[in-house]
């Protein structure tokens, strides 16, 4: 894609509606393009990571990022959807004849604030459902309305980063801080006890309470550590918070090998991280392909290829039995020098306040977590679930589902935010993603289907250049690519379409 001087203008013929055409303005990037026959200009780096938004998508009223599918209104360069919350810079564009060109950046606009809320919103959890929610209630005015409630010490903070660029060395402890929202009281280190329906408040412990009108929770998951001989030692390690994290990094800064059980995403950007620490790593799993539940073999095996080649072990097929601090002992009998270990071996969703509470529950069979309706509403009207523990129903696959990823997470309580501001109509029908990074490659995944096993290749796995879609009851409902950004955000907005 040519780069151009576009204070200098473009023929108005080069800029088809959908059309997005890169450029500069002064030593800024810029993005020109049109959306719905309007013509717009926007800073051209996402204010998440920076990816290059030319190579985007416009969809839907919002221009959208390749690499983690954040969304900008195309008029006003709010971010509207995470992971990003800086907005774009805007700026002004000239028709002249046959001629477009763009001009100096305009002043920022403001988001539209909502009609007053006189409700008590109390949001339990501090991790991306809840900031989101809390976030977004702020931004457009309501944030003296919300409590936050946090049992971890830390404010809210990118948790993607921990096992990727802050545990790879790559990131700063204060960079993965999010953004306040303003306005709301926010309160750490505070766990939850109890929920009192009748009252409508929630517990604190030592007989404090808050009281509310909405209660939101967002509580998570937590890790699941497998049950082996020594898996109570301080050198065992999981990896959710950051507190997780920094443990890990101070105990990698003095070891030399390292053992990680399960291949599973998490568990997989766990090695790559520690071999950019200088690591030597084995990872042992029950599977006998990596990812193969989720990605298929194909997909799988050249992701083990990959860290392969970067010196990580594999030890497949195999279950973990004891760990001394020095070696681990697996179910065959071998043994497997180290000095610290990492379970990456899945999470469940933290269901016991709801639970508690008397609130529906999910089937354990259909992903378990607190059962929703398509208003994100518990089986009491007034309590909310949202994020990891939220089984909610998905009008593309015709049932609910339980997804645990960051942007759904996020995602689930913007719009939850927007519904309670009135701001929204309808239902909450996001199209789930998730990205996965392993060195040079990184993996995107648009949708949702409960089993790889009906799948389709297109593409050179091994590249990697390809998209594997996956069909349940003979419907194309996910995606997962490589090497292919934009057939994922196409892929998100036909999805959309339905």
């Amino acid at each position: 894609m040519t780069e151009r001087n576009l204070a200098d203008g473009i023929a108005s013929s080069d800029l088809d509606d959908g059309t997005i055409v890169a450029g500069k303005v002064g030593e800024q990037d810029v993005v020109l393009f049109r959306s719905g026959g309007k013509i717009c200009a926007l800073a051209g780096v996402c204010t998440h990571a920076g990816a290059p938004l030319a190579k985007g998508l416009v969809a839907n009223g919002t221009l959208r990022c390749p690499w983690h599918h954040a969304r900008f209104d195309v008029e006003t360069g709010e971010a509207v959807g995470a992971p990003a919350f800086e907005p774009l810079d805007r700026f002004a564009v000239i028709e002249d004849g046959d001629t477009i060109r763009v001009g100096d950046t305009l002043p920022a606009v403001a988001p539209v604030a909502a009609a007053a809320l006189s409700e008590r919103i109390v949001i339990v959890g501090g991790g991306a459902a809840g900031h989101a929610c809390a976030e977004m209630l702020a931004r457009h005015g309501a944030g003296s309305t919300v409590t936050l409630l946090s049992d971890e010490p830390d404010a809210p903070y990118d948790r993607t980063a921990c096992s990727k660029q802050y545990l790879a060395g790559k990131a700063e402890r204060d960079a993965l801080a999010l953004p306040e929202p303003k306005g709301a009281t926010v309160r750490l280190a505070t766990r939850v006890t109890g929920i009192d329906r009748e009252a409508r408040c929630v517990q604190l412990g030592a007989g404090e309470s808050v009281a509310y009108d909405r209660l939101v929770l967002a509580t998570g998951a937590e890790p699941i550590l497998p049950s082996f001989d020594g898996a109570n030692r301080d050198d065992v390690h999981v990896l959710r918070t950051l507190a997780d994290a920094d443990a890990l990094i101070a105990a990698a800064r003095e070891g030399h090998r390292a053992i990680v059980i399960g291949s599973s995403y998490i568990g997989l950007e766990v090695a790559a991280s520690l071999v950019g620490r200088k690591l030597a790593v084995t990872v042992v799993s029950d599977d006998d392909v990596p990812l193969e539940k989720t990605a298929g073999t194909e997909v799988g095996a050249m992701i083990r290829r990959l860290h392969e080649s970067k010196g990580v072990s594999f030890k497949t097929g195999r279950t973990l039995t004891a760990w001394d601090g020095q070696a681990a002992t697996l179910d065959d009998g071998t043994r497997i020098d180290a000095d610290l270990l990492v379970a990456g071996t899945g999470v469940r969703p933290r269901t016991e306040l709801a639970e508690a509470a008397g609130l529906t529950l999910a089937d354990e069979k259909a992903g378990g977590g607190v059962e929703v309706d398509a208003l994100l509403r518990t089986s009491d009207p007034s309590i909310h679930a949202i994020g990891d523990i939220a089984s909610a129903p998905d009008p593309r696959l015709g049932h609910s589902i339980r997804v645990e990823h960051w942007v759904v997470a996020q995602h689930m309580g913007q719009w939850l935010a927007r519904h309670l501001l009135g701001l929204v109509d309808g239902a909450y029908a996001d199209v789930p993603f998730f990205w996965s990074g392993h060195y040079d490659v990184s993996l995107r995944y648009v949708g949702h289907v409960e089993s790889p096993e009906d799948r389709t290749v297109e593409g050179d796995v091994e590249k990697p250049d390809f998209a594997v879609f996956f069909a349940e009851d003979g419907e194309r409902q996910a995606v997962l690519t490589g090497g292919r950004d934009g057939a994922a955000l196409a892929f998100e907005r036909d999805l959309e379409k339905r």
